[in-house]
């Protein structure tokens, strides 16, 4: 039997998996045959949309993460790292493209992994 907190980390990875294709501008056309939601995934995850969570500073999102299991955190913070990344781009919003920064960087000290794309997305965010 697949548990709450199971099923919400199987969206986590889906969602950033999706996000991540988008960002590469590589979507496959299962993804876009399956019209993922963004805004229901967003509410099944965290219980608001993203207009919400976008309009909460970095420390609130932060702490919200936090009351997660430890070690499914590293996948929160990768997976707003991309939502914030590919909005940031897509909406030109410096302010979204700052918390990608954030999240990203608390995603390579929580999982201690070296991941030079997102690395890569931290350096042009940061010459920005």
């Amino acid at each position: 039997m697949i548990t709450d907190k199971e099923f919400t980390l199987r969206l986590i990875r889906q969602l950033s998996q999706a996000l991540e294709k988008l960002i590469l501008d590589k979507p496959e056309e299962s993804l876009m045959q399956k019209e993922l939601d963004f805004e229901s995934l967003m509410k099944d995850i965290f219980k608001f949309d993203f207009k919400e969570l976008s309009s909460k500073p970095k420390d609130e999102v932060i702490e919200i993460v936090k009351e997660r299991q430890e070690r499914d955190q590293k996948d929160y913070y990768e997976m707003l790292g991309n939502l914030f990344y590919y909005n940031g781009k897509v909406l030109a919003n410096n302010d979204f493209l700052d918390k990608a920064k954030t999240f990203y960087e608390l995603y390579l000290q929580t999982s201690g992994i070296f991941a030079l794309p997102i690395i890569n997305r931290i350096n042009e965010i940061a010459k920005k």
